[in-house]
């Protein structure tokens, strides 16, 4: 891999970040024709609710969790790209209110079209993210590949009493989302060379904010579900949850928090693919507000890599909840509605 001229990450890969995930639709129907693995009554979360990491039963007080994320580079910085990929692979342990213990790192990369310092600076990235997690990267595995693919294999724990699942919300619960949105879009206008610079660092600094405030909530008997927002948008993650959770997830479309330039660049018309397969696989079970612009309707299902964390918490502490969300370092961090008794569907309000 030695004397290859430089070349954009990006242009080695088809889609990039939580976009390349499949669509909701086909995993579905993927997923539906394997045979059943159990019993395993150890196994205390699997595939049944599309949740964010396993968790088994280890020695009936502790839970090990388990998940792997990769995925290709939605950014030409390769420091960039494995930071993004590490800190996205990370959240799903957070996202279960665990604390995570150590990674294996995912490498895929086409031989000959990237030279060797671009695929360290890749790992050195993933790595320095780790090591802001406290773990380390403690192998892993590689292959040649026709496009650039990184990202992790993750290993956490938390007590059984503390574990949160994307299904176990209650109506009256109260909705706080993290993360702003528009991630998806963002990278879209950099694969066209519109987004600036100031958007790009905005876009940056989120994606490699560990979620890790998701331990901590998952500390807090007030705190009932939670899940992270990635590659199926807001959309899709409420659907998971409302599903699971047999109610309805009540969103107010003008509550959510947005990147700053996300709005104006939607209607420019950055769109990525997978914002219209998302659409495509679950916008029966969603209910929208008479006259919702389409590109609204791309924020709502826009593929969020390394988004922010759903919580469903009791109304009466969701201030409380807010404000420490707040002071642990996610400014963006808002109300954004309720669960309410009701078929699994999430419906959007004004």
């Amino acid at each position: 891999m030695l004397d290859v001229p430089h070349i954009r990450l990006t242009s080695l890969a088809h889609g990039g970040g939580c976009g390349c995930k499949l669509a909701p639709g086909v995993l579905q129907e993927l997923l539906a024709g394997q045979a059943p693995g159990g019993p395993f009554e150890r196994l205390l979360v699997g595939t049944e609710t599309g949740d964010d990491a396993a968790a088994y039963d280890l020695d009936g007080e502790t839970a090990i969790i388990a998940t792997t994320d990769f995925f290709m580079p939605m950014v030409d910085d390769p420091d960039h790209f494995g930071r993004i990929a590490a800190t996205n692979a990370i959240s799903d342990v957070y996202a279960m209110g665990g604390e995570p213990l150590m990674a294996l790192a995912i490498l895929g990369m086409p031989l000959g079209k990237i030279d060797t310092s671009t695929v360290r600076a890749i790992l050195a990235g993933g790595q320095a993210i780790c090591a802001e997690a406290g773990i380390p990267v403690a192998g892993g595995h590689s292959i040649d590949c026709p496009e650039p693919v990184y990202g992790l294999a993750v290993i956490g724990r938390a007590p059984k009493a503390r574990l949160r699942r994307n299904s176990t919300a209650r109506p009256g619960d109260a909705l706080i989302l993290t993360k702003a949105l528009g991630v998806g879009v963002y990278s879209a206008a950099f694969k066209k060379d519109a987004l600036s610079a100031v958007a790009y660092d905005e876009m940056i600094a989120s994606v490699t904010k560990l979620n890790r405030v998701g331990a901590e909530l998952g500390r807090d008997a007030d705190v009932h579900a939670m899940t992270d927002v990635t590659g199926f948008g807001i959309l899709g993650h409420a659907l998971e949850m409302a599903r699971g959770s047999g109610a309805t997830l009540r969103i107010s479309r003008a509550s959510l928090p947005l990147l700053d330039s996300a709005e104006a660049l939607v209607q420019q018309g950055f769109v990525t693919g997978a914002s219209h397969r998302n659409w495509a696989s679950y916008g029966a079970e969603v209910d929208l507000p008479g006259g919702t612009s389409e590109w609204m309707r791309h924020l709502l299902t826009d593929p969020q890599t390394s988004g922010g964390l759903l919580v469903a918490c009791a109304p009466a502490a969701a201030d409380r909840l807010l404000a420490q969300i707040k002071a642990a370092g996610y400014p963006a961090a808002t109300l954004i509605g309720t669960v309410d008794a009701g078929p699994g569907r999430v419906a959007i309000t004004g």
